[in-house]
């Protein structure tokens, strides 16, 4: 497990200090967030580039920890990229293609639904601003992740108040120590 990296990817705005995301990088020095230039107004192609400089800067397997419009950020990087990558939990994804999604993305929407070349399990709560449960679905049978539903959970973020989520870390580990898809 210890050979595992883990890389965090925070959504649109980035993660603040009250986000799991942040809790678990503070706690853990094997889990590393991935900086973007601009947190605010994401373009699809710099945060590709991003991840995959990230991704392939060690040969270590890695699992990806992703939050909101990251979640959609790693089915647009493996729609044309490869790597070591072993899983990622895609926890409540954004659904860019949503009348109501706030402008200022660039590229994303569409969002990639072709299957992932890895494990994944994505976390969706009942009551997300953000993306319905029945999205939330669709995303997770066509990525082919396994799909965990939180409960009303709002969107899982620093607003969730769910500290340092033993059950999201729980979902992590599994992730670390499964064996390759």
């Amino acid at each position: 497990m210890s050979d595992t990296r883990v890389l965090i990817l925070p959504g649109r705005g980035g993660s603040g200090p009250d986000h799991w995301q942040t809790h678990w990088e503070a706690a853990n020095p094997d889990f590393l967030r991935v900086q973007q230039r601009e947190w605010n107004s994401p373009d699809r192609a710099e945060w590709v580039a991003t991840l995959h400089q990230a991704i392939t800067a060690d040969t270590r397997p890695v699992v990806l920890v992703a939050h909101s419009l990251s979640v959609g950020l790693i089915a647009h990087w493996a729609a044309g990229h490869a790597g070591p990558v072993i899983g990622a939990l895609l926890v409540a994804p954004s659904d860019v293609e949503a009348p109501a999604y706030a402008p200022g993305t660039t590229g994303f929407a569409p969002m990639a639904l072709q299957t992932l070349p890895f494990r994944s399990t994505v976390i969706a709560s009942t009551d997300d601003p953000r993306v319905s449960l029945a999205r939330a679905t669709q995303f997770a049978q066509a990525w082919g992740s396994r799909l965990d539903i939180a409960g009303a959970c709002g969107h899982l973020g620093s607003a969730s108040l769910l500290g340092s989520w033993d059950y999201g870390f729980s979902r992590v580990q599994e992730l670390r120590t499964a064996a390759p898809a």
